[in-house]
C-alpha cells in the first residue's frame, strides 16, 4: 500500500553546525504542503537531505511507499519516485528539452513513445511547446523557467515533487502562472513539498496543510486558520504563542512586512 512521504526525528548537521533538529513531517498523496519560516530555519536544508545532496551528516529516518531514502543514491531515490525543482534551474546549452525528458522518461521506465504522448500533451497543457527545441531552460524568463520545471514534473510524474522556493525571483503575475500550474500537478498519485519563497504565493494558492518551521524543526502545522495568524503577526505570533525566542541577530518581521511585494527570505 502506497504511504507517501514519512519523515522522523531527522536532524541533519553541515560543518559541525546543526541545521535541522528532530523534524517530523508525512505527506500523503494528493496533498499539497507549504512549509515556510524565517531565512536559516532549514527548509532548503531539508530538500538537499531528503535528494541525497553530500556533505549532511544526517539522523533519523525519511521514507517513501515505506522505502528507505538515506539508503539509497541520490539517481536510486529519483527512481523511486522523488524528484526536486530547483530554486535556479540551471541552463544545460546543446540539450534540447525535448530530448531530456524522453531520456530521462526512459530512465524511470517509461516506454520512449508514451514518453512523446506524455510530452506533447503535457506541454499543450502548461503552454510550453515553444520550448521542446531550445536549449534546456535557454533564453527562458525566471517564470518560463518555474513553468518548465512544472511541466518536467508533470511529464516524469513522481510521486514527490519538492518545490523548492518555486516563487523565488518573480514578479506578482508570474507567481500566479506559477500557482496555477503548481495546481494544476494536483494528483491523487502525487503529494507536494512546497517551499515559499514569498508568502504572498497563498493569496493564489492554498495547501493543503501549511508547517512552520523555526531553527530546525517544524514548530506549528495547520490550514487556512494558521494562514489567518500568519497574515496578522506574521512569524511573531507563532513565537510568541509557542515561547520560542529569536537567534541574536534575527530581525523582528512585522506582520506587514508578511505579505509585502518586497522579497524576504522565508
Amino acid at each position: 500500500m502506497s504511504t507517501g512521504l514519512r519523515i522522523e526525528a531527522l536532524s541533519a548537521a553541515v560543518a559541525g553546525k546543526q541545521i535541522l533538529e528532530d523534524l517530523d513531517l508525512e505527506i500523503p498523496y494528493g496533498e499539497i504542503h507549504a512549509i515556510m519560516g524565517p531565512n536559516g530555519s532549514g527548509k532548503s536544508t531539508l530538500c538537499h537531505v531528503l535528494t541525497g545532496k553530500s556533505g549532511y551528516d544526517v539522523a533519523g529516518s525519511a521514507t517513501l511507499d515505506d522505502v528507505d531514502l538515506f539508503s539509497l543514491s541520490v539517481d536510486e531515490r529519483s527512481r523511486l519516485g522523488l524528484l526536486q525543482s530547483f530554486q535556479y534551474p540551471t541552463v544545460v546549452p546543446g540539450v534540447r528539452l525535448r530530448e531530456f525528458l524522453i531520456e530521462a522518461s526512459e530512465e524511470r521506465g517509461v516506454d520512449p513513445e508514451e514518453a512523446e504522448k506524455r510530452i506533447e500533451t503535457e506541454a499543450e497543457r502548461f503552454d510550453t511547446t515553444k520550448f521542446l527545441d531550445r536549449s534546456l531552460n535557454n533564453d527562458l524568463s525566471g517564470g518560463e523557467k518555474k513553468r518548465s520545471e512544472i511541466f518536467q514534473m508533470a511529464v516524469l510524474r513522481p510521486k514527490v515533487a519538492l518545490l523548492d522556493e518555486i516563487d523565488s525571483g518573480l514578479d506578482i503575475d508570474a507567481v500566479r502562472q506559477v500557482s496555477e500550474a503548481v495546481e494544476e500537478m494536483r494528483s491523487p498519485d502525487l503529494g507536494v513539498v512546497m517551499i515559499t519563497h514569498y508568502s504572498r504565493i497563498l493569496r493564489y494558492l492554498m495547501p493543503d496543510r501549511i508547517h512552520v518551521m523555526i531553527d530546525g524543526r517544524i514548530v506549528a502545522s495547520g490550514g487556512a486558520e494558521l494562514a489567518e495568524e500568519l497574515d496578522s503577526g506574521g512569524y511573531e505570533s507563532v513565537r510568541d504563542r509557542l515561547g520560542i525566542q529569536r537567534a541574536a541577530g534575527e530581525p523582528v518581521r512585522k506582520a506587514a512586512d508578511f505579505f509585502t511585494d518586497t522579497p524576504f527570505d522565508v
